[in-house]
């Protein structure tokens, strides 16, 4: 019995030799084990670095393969799978591949080899993708399929409205696209070239027909004249009126004056014409629009839409009331904006006539009560008379050269909303409030001439500071150069 137990703890003992023998010749050659599988690829009789390019090799050449991208019938894009950044996304499978037969005590290293010889051990082969890259060729291919709805609008002809239907749109919808595409080629791909049918998605219009079919109601109306006005302020202020005329606002939308009529420019339609430029009347293309804005101003008040942005002139103007204006200018960044804050879309309705009038009208669905009305009441707070007249020579210019520009008295005034209900007045609101500068009468007088005798005439009238009498001046030196002809 004794030499039983000896003979079996003998045999026991060579066969632990034995494999510690075999592992650490295993260990000291580096190599993975047969039966070690990356995937579909075998890493066994390789150090790391070469089943690293082994891999590295065969994603590189997975990289080639052709993905067709189809957003419909009529529209694909085949890329190589490498545009879509297709990588290989966990290197540490080859610290793992190594382990195998590799760690562990001798018996656990016994088993493993075991193991692998009749099992292969088969590691997961992780591929990535890029998302930006992905974002960018969707991003791409939406800028040419994309197509946005459009709304119902309406239009206005013989005194009736007409609705224009809308149309709905269609866009690539570009996050689900992208998980699409994530999950065919990292959860489903047999690594072959491929079709990706991306996701699309209708896109309709916010607004219907039913919505504007309720626009029947007058809600605000204002016109003013611009009779005596020069023919580049007549042609500009009919060019705006008419940018600004036909637009739908649906409930909630915001817009900008500047926006519909810029920019000022020739191309554009728009003339030479006086405007206020620090505190002078300067000629500039599109002069004159500012009394498109105002005009459409008043309406808006009428309306009782919301304005949002509204600047007073520098100078008063002639056409409304102190502190009825709104002022546009591009260089100042002035502009007027309103906003639908009803329940329903508007139509802004705007014309001139030969008469050189400018009316807008604004169209919706009336709410308020039958009762009510609303008007607007300037109050002047401060009056600033001009400054003495402002005086410019020019020795340049003959004597007898006279151009004057009339003075404007500064106000400060505000603007009050009056409503009445049941022919019971509502508490005033206060609308806004205004300064506008003063401005003295300026003139450029010629004061060029060899005679000596003319030369002190005019500049004595020069010194008066008085453009009075500079005019008085000017006519008797002009009247007795006539009478010596």
């Amino acid at each position: 019995m004794r030499r039983k137990v000896m003979y079996f703890f003998a045999i026991f003992a060579c066969v632990l030799c034995s494999v510690s023998v075999s592992a650490k010749a295993a260990g000291t050659k580096g190599l993975i084990e047969d039966g070690v599988y990356a995937g579909s690829l075998s890493l066994g009789g390789l150090t790391s670095s070469q089943a690293v390019e082994k891999i590295r090799a065969y994603v590189e050449e997975l990289t080639n393969k052709e993905i067709t991208l189809r957003v419909d019938a009529e529209m694909e894009r085949t890329l190589a799978a490498g545009e879509l950044g297709l990588h290989w996304s966990n290197p540490e499978l080859i610290t793992e591949a190594m382990s195998f037969g590799a760690s562990g005590n001798v018996i656990e290293r016994y088993k493993a080899k075991k193991e692998l010889q009749e099992n292969n051990q088969i590691l997961e082969l992780k591929l990535g993708l890029n998302e930006g890259e992905i974002r960018s060729v969707l991003e791409s291919l939406a800028e040419e399929f994309d197509r946005e709805p459009v709304e119902a609008s309406l239009s206005r002809k013989n005194d009736k409205f007409i609705v224009i239907p809308g149309e709905s749109g269609r866009g690539l919808a570009i996050e689900s696209s992208l998980q699409k595409i994530f999950k065919a080629l990292l959860e489903e791909w047999d690594h072959d070239a491929t079709l990706i049918a991306l996701e699309v998605e209708e896109r309709t219009p916010l607004h219907s027909e039913e919505e504007l079919s309720k626009v029947t109601d007058v809600l605000g109306s204002y016109t003013t004249s611009f009779s005596g006005s020069a023919a580049g302020r007549v042609a500009n202020v009919s060019n705006g009126c008419a940018k600004v005329n036909g637009i739908t606002v649906y409930p909630g939308e915001e817009v900008s004056v500047h926006d519909l009529m810029a920019p000022y420019t020739a191309k554009n339609g728009y003339d030479l014409a006086g405007a206020y430029i620090s505190g002078r009347v300067v000629d500039v293309v599109g002069g004159g629009v500012c009394q498109v804005s105002t005009t459409l101003y008043n309406a808006i008040l009428l309306a009782e839409l919301e304005v949002v942005e509204r600047h007073n002139h520098s100078m008063t103007v002639s056409y409304v009331p102190v502190s009825a204006d709104a002022a546009m200018a591009e260089s100042s960044g002035k502009d007027f904006r309103f906003a639908n804050n009803t329940e329903y879309p508007i139509y802004i309705e705007g014309y001139t006539t030969e008469k050189n009038k400018i009316t807008f009208n604004i169209y919706g669905h009336e709410t308020r009560d039958p009762s009510r009305t609303v008007r607007y009441e300037s109050e002047i707070l401060e009056v600033i008379p001009p400054a003495a007249d402002v005086i410019y020579t020019n020795d340049s210019l003959p004597v007898g050269y006279l151009v004057t520009e009339g003075s404007h008295t500064g106000y400060k005034s505000r603007l009050w909303k009056i409503v009445t209900v049941g022919g019971v007045e509502q508490p005033r609101e206060l609308v806004n409030k205004s300064n506008y500068k003063q401005s003295p009468r300026m003139a450029t007088v010629g004061t060029g001439t060899a005679d000596p005798v003319i030369r002190e005439q005019i500049m004595a009238a020069v010194a008066s500071g008085n453009i009075d009498t500079i005019k008085a001046t000017v006519g008797a030196i002009n009247a007795a150069a006539a009478g010596g002809m």
